[in-house]
């Protein structure tokens, strides 16, 4: 049974902090408050069947907390026994073209780079498996995925006998599984207690120092420099700048190959190798432990600004008769429809993942439908959550004979805050 998150839970986590909170990534206790909100649905990509149970949806709180010493940025109110992962979870980005195209060309350059060619690949939190698939298909490898969300049977592919999947969380016990490559894509994010997950993959890799580790998590910097807080819910609890990332696989051993963002800035790489030791800072990207202090700051305050400028664009949106719809139904359609106060408004969350449609919004109830649904519903605007899809969306409405007006959280004149 999935527990609710009191207010005792959020009293209790203040009176913590003030016997100084160690940081989970590198355990000093110089943690900072500067930002909480409370009932939020503790999952976004938990596929909800009915719309009661979408409006009595589980809550916890957020009461995010900055490492001084690191730049780690964690939610200090994380409750791990509030987080269900399982093959009800619906996290896949695997019928966006954009993306597909994002995720074959990294998997490409990964292959070329590290000479990933009839090798073992290790992916920690795979989803669905899309990744493993497609870099076990390019380089001829074979591939063990970890994710108890992992889900069989969907597709095909020709590397189907050189893969296996174990519907578990990675852990220790799994460190006989050994891998030319340790990958892991957008968890590492999901994981409170982070140092404890680098130190095990450390472990696991033992002596073999060729052994290649690739992480892919959401940049904290771009998300508190444009105060995208549809970027913030529950199960990211962890939130990394490329200098808190860098330290944190420095300080269990790791060397960096390559620290960079992709994505146009949306997600932040390290590519690492193993050492014999805890290695020195040498790249100019991980000092940015001052523009994290910079961006905290004020940060609570260009929150309320964010949110209250959506809030404003709904309301004049409903006094005009136009009918509203948002794009993209995952965990920044749920974390945005439950931060602005008057979403209620918007009756539907449209998403191309047939998986998702026939569903419900978490805390907020809207149905999630196809976009074929919009041929009868004729939206007069379309709120898209990722500016990074708008030509997608565009490409997709055109077909359907549709010309509504679209504006995409991440776009300039929605963060002028």
């Amino acid at each position: 049974m999935i527990r609710k998150s009191s207010r005792a839970d959020l009293h209790q986590t203040k009176r913590r902090t003030a016997k100084k909170l160690a940081c989970p990534s590198c355990a000093s206790a110089n943690m900072q408050l500067f930002h909480e909100i409370t009932d939020v649905p503790v999952n976004s990509v938990l596929n909800v069947a009915s719309r009661d149970e979408a409006l009595h949806f589980p809550r916890g709180d957020l009461v995010l907390g900055f490492c001084r010493v690191c730049g780690f940025i964690s939610n200090t109110a994380f409750n791990p026994e509030l987080i269900r992962y399982s093959s009800d979870c619906e996290e896949s980005q695997g019928y966006s073209e954009k993306f597909n195209a994002f995720a074959e060309a990294l998997a490409i350059e990964l292959v070329e780079k590290y000479d990933l060619h009839h090798k073992r690949i290790v992916e920690i939190g795979c989803g669905k498996g899309e990744f493993l698939k497609l870099i076990c298909e390019i380089g001829h490898n074979w591939g063990v995925g970890f994710d108890p969300a992992y889900v069989g049977g969907r597709g095909s592919d020709s590397s189907s006998e050189r893969l296996e999947f174990i519907k578990d969380y990675y852990s220790e016990k799994y460190a006989d599984y050994h891998g030319d490559m340790v990958c892991c894509r957008m968890t590492l994010e999901h994981i409170h207690k982070t140092a404890e997950l680098i130190k095990s993959v450390r472990y696991a890799i033992g002596d073999r120092k060729d052994t290649i580790v690739f992480f892919q998590v959401p940049d904290v910097t771009r998300i508190l420099r444009e105060c995208a807080f549809e970027d913030i819910y529950y199960e990211h609890c962890s939130y990394f700048s490329p200098g808190s990332l860098a330290r944190l696989f420095r300080s269990c051993r790791f060397d960096i190959l390559e620290l960079k963002t992709v994505y146009q800035g949306q997600y932040l790489i390290i590519e690492t190798k193993p050492a014999s030791k805890p290695t020195q800072p040498k790249l100019p990207f991980e000092k940015d432990l001052h523009v994290i202090q910079k961006y905290i700051r004020n940060f609570k305050e260009r929150y309320a600004a964010a949110v209250q400028f959506w809030c404003d664009f709904i309301e004049k949106a409903k006094k005009e008769n136009k009918q509203t719809v948002i794009w993209g139904s995952g965990s920044k359609g749920v974390t945005f429809l439950n931060s602005v106060p008057n979403s209620n408004f918007i009756d539907y969350a449209v998403d191309i993942n047939p998986y998702r449609q026939g569903t419900f919004m978490a805390g907020t109830g809207q149905a999630i439908v196809a976009p074929e649904y919009l041929k009868s519903y004729r939206p007069d605007v379309v709120i898209v959550m990722n500016s990074v899809y708008r030509k997608e969306i565009r490409h997709n409405l055109n077909h359907l004979n549709l010309n509504p007006s679209i504006i995409a959280l991440g776009e300039p004149q929605t963060r002028k805050i």
